[in-house]
């Protein structure tokens, strides 16, 4: 039997775990490749494969970032919950591998002397042995479902303070009836956050914004976006992801008098934003898309549709990307990004008249969740948009879908730290619930069962803080993309699974409106399908990317080997 020390430190696991993930990676990018490079086609045959690659390497890189967090002088539930977490992703890896060892170029006898040592099977057994998860659990509650402190510095400390109490005060109490009566996020909300500077997290100082004119500030970013969101997904944190994306494709592609122009409207709030990319027939594949923008006098005839087009009726000005090449062959290299500008509406159904003749048509999309923005259906017919709204003027002609990207990285960090707010509240509601609510005589959170859930849900969101927080601070250091995708991906899953066990624990008031733990879940559901596609992010992005590294590190190792 393994000695106590021995069996505690899970870090020791990490980086045999983490070469056999390599491996894998390498061998599944053999497999899919034709003549050194990916192949779609072999990709699409092995999606499977893919997939779980994507979540495993998602995992990995959360466990190895909870480790950095499991320091020493860490409080003692800190390490608790980052090492529980840490054994909870060792046996997720270890059940996505086995069953496909084919498929991961793996035999067995390799598999085992990683995942079936007797000091991982002890260690295991050692962070999950029943009383141990209770009693992490049972402080969990006690301190109200709080999964511990990031280190920031102290101007984000104040930055986190101060939304974290205009969230409470001002978006909290209306949250719920935005909710249920499926309202548009009233002025009582905007203005202060225009006053608090939200709109222009993303947008430099020099053009009216916070962020510093030479670098990125996605660390700010995180921790506002976290701070509204645990108050409401839909009207609080979600506001900030339009101007993100938008801003961001005008600092990666816009003119100069462009970036002049509409910036510090953007930062103001004074021009709110709506992203219209996504088709009826066309989600993440967004190379195909087929809105047509014609040249005309002066400008571009907009003719077709969109779809899931969240706050286009309140919005003044629409991101929007259309094909400006007529042939589709042309795939994304025919797609150009433009700037249309409607009135502000708080109608579910819109129809705006251009004196050109130009009509644009909106209608909202009933959902079960994410109430309070609203999604559009969008139908252009011969809408006008002048040639200086086309970014990047004609230097920006079939630009569209790399400033389109552009903006999502940022996105797909700020919609990370959405999930990370919405599972704050979850916790929070549970716990309280927990110690509220008696069964059979005694409060639900004094049993075990609820004692292990907890544990397990506040390591999980303890892993997806750390995550998200050591990306950003990557994205600020100018690296981090593929990164970004990876905690998307994982934090948005672990939000649906936070949010269905703290309704759970509600029981049979979690299913009821009036508890605002239904509205967690139904929000949750909707974080793994937009900013990317859960599906899609997993094959189309980060799947190649890793097994395009992987070739990469093949073609080095045997440039080495030659030379």
């Amino acid at each position: 039997m393994a000695d106590i020390a021995a069996v505690i430190r899970l870090a020791q696991f990490l980086e045999p775990i983490q070469s056999v993930v390599g491996k894998a990676a390498a061998a599944l990018a053999r497999t899919c490749s034709v003549n050194g490079k990916i192949d779609p086609y072999q990709l699409d045959q092995h999606q499977l494969a893919s997939y779980e690659l994507a979540l495993i390497y998602a995992e990995l890189r959360a466990a190895i970032t909870a480790n950095e967090a499991s320091t020493e002088g860490a409080p003692e539930l800190q390490q608790s919950l980052c090492n529980l977490y840490i054994a909870n992703a060792i046996a997720s890896i270890k059940g996505r591998l086995e069953p496909l060892l084919p498929d991961f170029g793996l035999d067995q006898t390799e598999f085992d002397a990683v995942f079936a040592s007797d000091n991982l099977r002890a260690s295991l057994r050692f962070h999950g042995e029943p009383v141990r998860l209770a009693n992490i659990g049972q402080a969990v509650i006690d301190c109200g479902g709080d999964t511990g402190q990031l280190v920031l510095d102290e101007e984000k400390l104040m930055m986190q303070d101060a939304f974290q109490r205009i969230a409470a005060d001002v978006i909290k109490p209306l949250a719920e009836d935005i909710h249920r009566q499926d309202l548009t996020v009233p002025e009582t909300i905007l203005q202060p956050l225009r006053e608090m500077g939200v709109f222009g997290l993303s947008v430099p100082e020099k053009f009216g914004g916070t962020a510093p004119d030479d670098q990125e500030d996605n660390l700010t970013m995180i921790v506002v976006t976290e701070a509204l969101s645990e108050a409401s997904l839909a009207a609080g944190g979600s506001l900030i992801t339009r101007p993100e994306i938008l801003t961001r494709a005008l600092l990666s592609g816009g003119t100069e008098e462009q970036k002049s122009h509409w910036l510090p409207q953007i930062a103001a709030g004074s021009k709110l934003c709506g992203i219209a990319i996504t088709e009826p027939d066309y989600g993440s594949d967004v190379a195909a898309l087929s809105l047509k923008a014609v040249r005309t006098e002066g400008g571009w005839l907009l003719n077709g549709a969109k779809a899931w087009c969240t706050f286009a009726g309140k919005a003044e000005v629409l991101f929007v990307i259309a094909r400006t090449e007529s042939d589709k062959s042309l795939g994304h290299k025919g797609l150009s990004a433009l700037l249309v500008e409607k009135p502000s509406t708080e109608d579910h159904e819109f129809t705006v008249e251009q004196e050109q003749g130009g009509r644009l048509i909106g209608k909202a999309i009933p959902t079960i969740g994410y109430r309070g923005m609203h999604s559009y259906d969008l139908a252009f017919e011969d809408y006008f948009v002048p040639d200086g709204n086309l970014i990047g003027g004609e230097e920006g002609l079939g630009k569209g879908f790399y400033l389109a990207m552009e903006g999502l990285t940022g996105g797909r960090i700020q919609t990370a730290a959405r999930a990370s707010g919405v599972m704050r509240a979850a916790m929070g509601a549970a716990a309280s619930y927990s110690q509220d609510r008696k069964v059979f005589g005694v409060p639900l959170g004094s049993y075990q069962l609820s004692q292990v859930k907890m544990a397990r849900m506040a390591a999980q969101v303890a892993a997806c803080r750390y995550f998200t927080y050591s990306v950003g601070r990557l994205l600020d250091a100018g690296q981090g993309k593929m990164e970004a995708s990876l905690v998307k991906l994982f934090a948005c899953r672990s939000a649906e699974w936070i949010t269905r066990e703290a309704l759970q624990i509600h029981g049979g008031m979690g299913y009821a409106e009036e508890t605002p733990v239904s509205r967690y879940f139904v929000d949750a559901r909707v974080l793994s399908i937009f900013e990317g596609a859960e599906e899609t992010l997993a094959l189309k992005v980060i799947a190649r990317e890793l097994l395009n590294h992987a070739l990469r590190a093949d073609a080095l190792r045997e440039s080495g080997v030659q030379s």
